[in-house]
């Protein structure tokens, strides 16, 4: 079926699309899901937890804790910013724009060695982070990725679906 969204091509972009998907709604879900769960425990079990560490390992914990949410909150805005998109709020167009406030490398952890001294909730939590925020990337890059251009000389049904369109936008016009 012709998409007049997808321009001048007829095509439509799979990345207008994927923002809508129940892949996109999965991610999203998990993501809201690990925020919250991230915040119970640091405000939780995860204080107590701070307490009891030794003076270095307390300052990774701290170190970690701050890029741990700060990676969190990042992804967050990017979900959100894109759940948008899918309810019709705004544009894909728009969330590229708004996007540069977003930042999906932010906050990467500190040393594997330091951090195998954390709590272990702390350490799943952080891990189960970053491979939200790499599965987010790759969504990221897809959606975003720069419509691609398909020559159109050879395919005879294009001047037929011009026409077609040309004459709805008179009849509506």
């Amino acid at each position: 079926m012709f998409d007049p969204s997808a321009g001048d091509s007829g095509l439509v972009q799979f990345s207008e699309h994927l923002a809508g998907s129940s892949v996109f709604t999965a991610l999203f879900r998990e993501g809201m899901d690990l925020v919250e769960e991230t915040a119970a425990y640091l405000d939780g079990d995860g204080r107590t937890e701070a307490k009891s560490l030794e003076r270095s390992v307390s300052l990774t914990y701290a170190t970690e804790s701050m890029r741990l949410t700060t990676r969190l909150m990042q992804l967050a805005s990017w979900l959100l910013l894109h759940r948008a998109v899918k309810e019709g709020e705004m544009t894909l167009a728009q969330a590229n724009r708004e996007q540069t406030r977003v930042k999906l490398s932010a906050a990467d952890p500190g040393a594997q060695d330091m951090i195998a001294k954390l709590p272990w909730q702390l350490q799943d939590l952080i891990e189960r982070s970053m491979n939200l925020q790499a599965r987010v990337r790759r969504l990221d890059t897809t959606i975003h990725a720069p419509p691609v251009e398909h020559g159109t000389a050879g395919n005879p049904l294009v001047s037929q679906l011009d026409r077609l369109r040309e004459a709805f936008e008179r009849q509506t016009g």
